[in-house]
């Protein structure tokens, strides 16, 4: 299941890639940076200001692994393609599953390691998942929402400009979050089934929105 997952989740990000530019593989962009930058949002929303009170948003900082999870999967796929790379990403998360911990120094060295090797740090982004109490399967479900929504995006027009995000009064996202409530993330045509419920529903015309 995890390596099915993993293969799903690779090929998705290997579609989205090509889709903004054909030739993502041999531009090396610094996929390792939007990481550092998205580290800080994240540590943003989990709170680091000793003085002043603070609570972790929960909610934005699972957001935020995600995002983060769209770059790491960029860079182990610049290592290959989506099926041996799932293989390699399946047996470095082998063993037992990491026990929580601190997050906020957790999350300082799962940065510098992806600094320093310009590499993504599976291992202590798994950490940083057991601390955050996110199962994979929650990773999964909340990544495939995302990666079919950005390509949706893509298909209608966003580039362009002429892409509508606001539907019957509700944000892309919301409709998306219903949408992906009511079937079956462990199919293995879940991503299929997502698109094409986004599509019914989408207007696609100002006459229609009116």
């Amino acid at each position: 299941m995890l390596q099915q997952q993993l293969q799903t989740m690779l090929a998705l990000q290997d579609g989205i890639n090509t889709l903004v530019n054909e030739n993502w593989r041999e531009q090396n962009f610094p996929w390792y940076r939007a990481i550092w930058v998205e580290s800080a949002e994240l540590l943003d929303h989990y709170g680091w200001k000793w003085w002043k009170k603070q609570q972790p948003e929960m909610e934005q900082v699972k957001l935020e692994l995600v995002d983060i999870w769209h770059f790491g999967l960029s860079l182990e796929l610049q290592q290959g393609g989506p099926d041996a790379v799932a293989a390699k990403m399946e047996q470095q998360l082998a063993g037992e599953p990491p026990v929580a911990g601190d997050f906020r120094e957790n999350l300082e060295a799962f940065t510098l390691n992806t600094l320093s090797g310009k590499q993504f740090d599976l291992v202590g982004f798994a950490q940083l998942m057991a601390d955050c109490e996110m199962p994979f399967e929650d990773l999964y479900r909340r990544y495939v929402g995302k990666n079919v929504l950005n390509r949706f995006r893509q298909d209608h027009g966003y580039k362009e400009g002429t892409y509508q995000k606001l539907w019957q009064g509700r944000e892309d996202n919301e409709h998306l979050a219903e949408i992906a409530e009511s079937l079956d993330s462990a199919a293995e045509n879940f991503s299929n089934e997502l698109y094409s419920a986004l599509k019914d529903r989408y207007p696609g015309t100002q006459k229609d929105l009116a």
